[in-house]
Order: structure tokens, then C-alpha cells, then sequence
């Protein structure tokens, strides 16, 4: 298995569904990511949509792994601000995302929990409260979660490079 992001030391995954309103929050961290900022070499940022389980059961089956795993996404955390981001523990997820075998959403959890306890990754959630996840198409994120994309791509970058946060243009973010 030949998967040239298996060979960082940091994978970024964001996950979601840009069709259906804030559900797009972790793709749209990956690009801004990829066209505002400046990650290390070491680390890679991969946009995965609604297919990371696929991505995660590569990993799984691989000889070498990433050192760092850090998958960001959209979630309804109950009685947080729409905008708010967190990082949450595995074991955090709510119950509806634990059980629900849709496209993206966590049984997920297990193979996580398995990265997570049984190899030496580091496993990290970053998640984005939502406002809203229409049930019908509906592109576009709404305005606290758009103004939550920065904050979270600074979350990372200072995570994964502990340095000072730079913007690609040079200035603060």
C-alpha cells in the first residue's frame, strides 16, 4: 500500500459534507489551510469529505502510520455557542454519532479508538459547534462557523509546528 500521507509525521483530516451547510467546516479548514498557511513538511492536510473511515482503515492496515492524527469536523455539542471550538476525547463523542453508519459520522469512533490506544499515534479531535446542518442541500457555512475556520486552522498550525502562528502573508492571525 503505496499512500504518500501515510508517510508524514502529522495527518490533518477534515471531514464533511461542503453541500450541506456548516457540515462543510472541516473541508473548508483544509483549504484554508492549504491556500493561507504554512504547515511543516512533516505534516500534510488532506481534505477526506465524507470517506474518512476509508482513510482511517488504510491506516489501520499500514506498516507506518503518522505520529499525529488530527481530524477536525462539525458537531452539535449541545449547549455550546454555534462558532465555538473545542478539542474533545474519542470517548466525548455524542451517542448519535457513535451509532450512526451515515457517510462520515463515527463508528468511525472505533477505528479511532483503536488508532488511539492500540498504536502510538497521537489522536486529536478538533471540532467546530455547529448552527446549523440542513436536512436538504444547502452549500455554505453560516457565519459564526466561517469566522471559526481561522481560529481552528491557528489551533492547528500552533499544535503542529509549537512555534509562533503565521498567516502566509506574513502577518499575526
Amino acid at each position: 500500500m503505496n499512500l504518500p500521507y501515510l508517510e508524514k509525521d502529522c495527518l490533518i483530516l477534515g471531514c464533511g459534507n461542503p453541500l450541506l451547510g456548516d457540515d462543510g467546516f472541516g473541508p473548508e479548514v483544509i483549504q484554508r489551510l492549504e491556500t493561507h498557511y504554512r504547515l511543516p513538511d512533516f505534516a500534510f492536510a488532506l481534505d477526506v469529505g465524507t470517506a474518512i473511515r476509508d482513510i482511517l482503515f488504510d491506516m489501520l492496515l499500514a506498516a507506518k502510520r503518522p505520529h499525529q492524527l488530527i481530524v477536525v469536523d462539525a458537531m452539535d455539542l449541545g449547549d455550546a455557542q454555534s462558532g465555538a471550538i473545542h478539542e474533545i476525547r474519542i470517548d466525548q463523542m455524542q451517542a448519535a454519532k457513535i451509532v450512526d453508519y451515515s457517510l462520515h459520522q463515527f463508528p468511525t469512533t472505533n477505528m479511532l479508538q483503536e488508532l488511539a490506544e492500540g498504536t502510538a499515534m497521537d489522536v486529536r479531535l478538533l471540532v467546530a459547534q455547529v448552527g446549523q446542518v440542513p436536512d436538504m442541500v444547502q452549500p455554505g457555512l453560516s457565519l459564526p462557523i466561517r469566522r471559526a475556520v481561522d481560529r481552528m486552522c491557528a489551533k492547528i498550525v500552533g499544535m503542529v509546528s509549537g512555534k509562533a502562528i503565521l498567516a502566509a502573508g506574513g502577518g499575526h492571525v
